[in-house]
């Protein structure tokens, strides 16, 4: 591998990311360009595993939901595990998937069905939050050289930095969107009912710990509905 090369397209790859305008843009350019940058990777994407559920956050290649799939029906697997924290691994590396596996045995059998000859994948995370694991793919047995496992540190390395972004940037626009939402639904119940703002908001509120809804989502029905919600 030319590192030189490598790393000037990762400082490519590091504005891409940051001009995305979402989380889930972000993550798919992230699968993207792991196909396009790795060598030997003709797939990619991004696992989660929530309450116990394998869940693919992003794919390149049809080979992606079908790994993922599978390790979800098995509850175990490379990608599965490294996903769930499971023995505090951060990196795995499957070398040749043709020959028998100590570790996954069920997952590799039918992993090569799927036409998988090699996997590698690192664990995707911003600050100390574990986000999911950025896994890679090749049909040919052997595609991923233990140089492998620095290069995908290195994508994931980008791919946290611009995630974290993009995640702020989607709490920030969710939060003025919802102070928008309350606000005008104040401004409704004040011209409506002849309320004051602070009485406004003290219905809105009220209706929503009363009915164990989110005051964003009162607002809504508020700006939706002919007459308050009771």
């Amino acid at each position: 591998m030319d590192w030189q090369e490598y790393a000037e397209q990762m400082a490519v790859l590091a504005r891409e990311l940051l001009a995305q305008d979402s989380v889930q843009a972000t993550l798919d350019e992230i699968v993207a360009s792991a196909v396009k940058l790795v060598d030997g990777c003709t797939a990619a994407g991004i696992l989660a595993v929530r309450k116990g559920r394998a869940v693919t956050l992003a794919a390149c290649g049809d080979m992606v939901h079908e790994s993922d799939r599978l390790q979800g029906e098995l509850g175990e697997g490379p990608c599965f595990d490294l996903a769930r924290g499971k023995d505090g691994e951060r990196v795995y590396r499957i070398a040749d998937l043709t020959q028998p596996q100590q570790t996954w045995q069920r997952f590799a059998e039918q992993a090569r069905r799927l036409g998988i000859g090699s996997m590698t994948g690192v664990l995707l995370y911003t600050d100390d939050e574990d986000f999911g694991a950025l896994n890679l793919y090749a049909r040919r047995p052997g595609a991923f050289s233990k140089d492998i496992e620095t290069a995908g540190w290195l994508l994931a390395s980008h791919a946290a930095v611009a995630l974290a972004d993009a995640r702020t940037i989607d709490q920030l626009e969710h939060a003025m969107q919802t102070r928008h939402a309350i606000g005008e639904a104040m401004g409704i119940l004040m011209e409506r009912h002849r309320l004051s703002e602070d009485d406004a908001f003290s219905v809105l509120r009220r209706i929503s710990q009363h009915h164990n809804i989110k005051l964003r989502d009162v607002a809504q029905r508020v700006r939706s509905e002919p007459t308050a919600p009771d």
